[in-house]
């Protein structure tokens, strides 16, 4: 199915299960074209059908996705009964580079939103400028799966 932005997550059960969870697989290209599958904590807005990963600048998921921005992020219930897979095309941030910049206020936000409150926000703005993070972020093209009904 093809994703229209207006469409509630309550109203289509494979968005339910994206936003119920908050861990699935990341999947992105590498440069002979097979998936490399990273585990990730991600942050989805069902409002505006929107995707964010806390990412490290080092690792082949940043790299291939520089190279080819096409990703997709599969989600299940824990007893595999359902499964959601996402499709579209990443967006990467600046790397944070200072505890007040942009790219971290983007990674506290996407923390918040996936984790709630952080025990001390100085001490969460410094490890991802010590980490090299980044945000990688993608609107939802496509969806596709089985809702666990049939």
């Amino acid at each position: 199915m093809t994703i229209d932005p207006a469409t509630s997550a309550s109203a289509d059960p494979l968005l339910a299960l994206v936003a119920e969870r908050r861990t699935g697989v990341l999947v992105t290209l590498k440069r002979d074209g097979r998936p490399q599958l990273s585990n990730v904590s991600y942050a989805f807005d069902p409002a505006t059908a929107q995707v964010r990963v806390s990412v490290t600048d080092s690792r082949a998921k940043v790299a291939n996705v520089r190279r080819d921005p096409r990703v997709s992020l599969y989600v299940t219930r824990p007893d595999m009964g359902a499964y959601a897979v996402l499709e579209g095309v990443a967006r990467l941030s600046a790397v944070a580079a200072a505890p007040d910049d942009e790219a971290v206020d983007q990674l506290v936000d996407q923390y918040r939103a996936a984790a709630g409150e952080h025990p001390d926000w100085a001490e969460f703005r410094a490890a991802m400028v010590a980490d090299r993070r980044l945000l990688l972020s993608f609107g939802v093209d496509h969806v596709y799966g089985w809702d666990g009904r049939g």
